[in-house]
């Protein structure tokens, strides 16, 4: 259970750019993305949900708009309430899938998006730094 990609966009709507670390404040998101401060602070998909599809196997991460993408960790079956460790913050989910808005952009290439099914969003509950790499930690209840 690791993170592959962390992901940011500068506006919402938008396929998000992998980059090298991001920084995640607490009840905000991550520092500098377009979903900062929003009810979904933080979005995180599985390496596994983009393998679902022939046509979304090859796409970049970051592609379905995620702020993580994670492998080895069935992210949709997690309850709402779990906390996960990941590098040096810590989140907490809040809500698994969403409905997907109109002029989806992943919707509009593949003719399918998993985001509303697999996708999951998060609150900080700790700030820190996230890495390519890290390892997810699933925190006792």
């Amino acid at each position: 259970m690791r993170v592959i990609s962390v992901n940011i966009s500068l506006k919402v709507g938008e396929i998000k750019n992998p980059v090298p670390k991001g920084r995640f404040l607490t009840d905000y998101g991550m520092e500098g993305d377009a979903h900062g401060g929003s009810g979904r602070q933080v979005s995180l998909l599985a390496r596994e949900s983009y393998e679902k599809s022939e046509k979304t196997a090859s796409l970049p991460w970051g592609s379905y708009a995620e702020n993580i993408t994670t492998e080895g960790l069935p992210l949709h079956k997690l309850p709402v309430g779990t906390r996960m460790k990941i590098g040096t913050a810590e989140l907490e989910v809040t809500q698994i899938g969403k409905r997907c808005h109109a002029g989806c952009a992943i919707r509009d290439l593949t003719g399918d998006c998993v985001m509303p099914l697999e996708g999951i969003f998060a609150r900080v509950i700790r700030c820190g730094e996230i890495l390519p790499g890290d390892s997810i930690e699933i925190l006792p209840r």
